[in-house]
């Protein structure tokens, strides 16, 4: 008991101590993580220093391992920067998100490569394909479902005209909040902007609140939040990237009609990834008009127990009143059983190709 702080300096100076050790060991991880980057170099001069699976592996270690009293997600996401800013070491990773700047994406982005990655905004998710396919940066992250609207069928169609592969995903809990600038009048305030789906997803508390004001949809809720800075009648709805970039204040907050709506967003790169041991993989599958044909794709899939996570429907652009199906499971290609799926789905169906495989969500 008489090593046990018994006072506030002694424990400040105890935090101290350990802070101390901590910035050692840091320092220590970060010279381990240089020195993997002369091995890899040495090896191959186009060595790849980002691997989704092994940072995967790392994070659910360290979840696993973590005893209190910071949750194990917490926890989590400092050794995501932690991971981040060692891996920028190496080499930074640039990455191209669906902007502008201060979206949910962006937000997904920083979730997954830590804020050490370089990000830059596209105006499109076509030019998020684009950049990555050109390799004018190494990945590139698009929204793909909201638990709420639904899936995103832009970034579907991308994938079926695209060479790149899913390397990861991220699940972004979505919480939007009514901003207003520092001019706003509060009390006047007669138009609202927003992006169309957090439009939809506020909609009840929207009506409940604010039933009269004008509802202005823009491309995006970082537009919405630029665009109030100027207009003394107006607010905007958006998070808390939008909120901080454009200095913004919170006069509601959590608005979503929602508590656990989120959105889930894609990875895309040009590497397959190989098994962390919690994979899931995503295809897409052309079928023939014919009765029967849906029953013949997830038959094979039922059989050998493989548990099917999204199946999406879209309308194929070979032929009228044919249609594609993009499906998610768990597991990975790598894997016998998915393996037998996959030969089986190949024989049934009039095109398969596979998105990849990859580690599912950690935080």
């Amino acid at each position: 008991m008489s090593d046990i702080p018994i006072n506030l300096d002694e424990l400040r100076q105890r935090i101290d101590q350990i802070d101390g050790e901590i910035l050692r060991l840091i320092s220590e991880r970060a010279e381990c993580a240089q020195q993997v980057a002369r091995v890899k170099l040495a090896e191959d001069a186009g060595a790849v220093f980002y691997r989704p699976e092994r940072e995967s592996q790392v994070l659910r270690r360290i979840m696993a391992l973590n005893q209190g009293p910071l949750d194990a997600e917490e926890v989590g996401r400092l050794f995501r920067e932690i991971m981040s800013a060692c891996l920028a070491l190496e080499q930074p990773v640039k990455v191209a998100y669906l902007g502008p700047e201060g979206t949910f994406t962006q937000q997904a982005a920083l979730k997954h490569f830590g804020e050490s990655a370089v990000s830059l905004p596209m105006a499109a998710i076509d030019e998020v394909f684009r950049e990555v396919e050109a390799g004018a940066v190494n990945y590139g992250v698009v929204p793909v479902e909201n638990s709420t609207e639904g899936v995103v069928n832009h970034t579907l169609d991308s994938f079926m005209d695209s060479s790149m592969h899913i390397c990861g995903e991220v699940v972004l809990r979505i919480h939007h909040h009514l901003l207003v600038a520092s001019t706003t009048r509060r009390d006047k305030i007669s138009r609202i902007y927003s992006h169309p789906q957090s439009f939809a997803q506020c909609r009840k508390w929207l009506d409940a609140h604010y039933p009269h004001a004008e509802r202005v949809p823009v491309s995006s809720n970082a537009e919405a939040a630029r665009l109030i800075k100027s207009e003394w009648h107006s607010a905007a709805i958006a998070g808390d990237m939008a909120a901080k970039l454009y200095e913004l204040e919170k006069i509601a907050e959590k608005i979503e009609d929602r508590p656990d709506n989120s959105t889930r967003f894609l990875i895309i790169g040009h590497e397959s990834v190989p098994m962390c041991g919690d994979d899931k993989t995503s295809l897409v599958v052309a079928m023939r008009n014919q009765p029967g044909a849906l029953h013949d794709l997830l038959e094979p899939f039922h059989r050998h127990q493989i548990d099917l996570t999204r199946l999406e429907t879209r309308p194929s652009r070979s032929g009228v009143w044919n249609y594609v199906f993009f499906i998610d499971f768990k597991g990975h290609v790598d894997q016998p059983e998915v393996a037998a799926v996959l030969d089986e789905v190949s024989l049934r169906s009039a095109e398969m190709k596979v998105l990849g495989s990859y580690p599912q969500g950690v935080l």
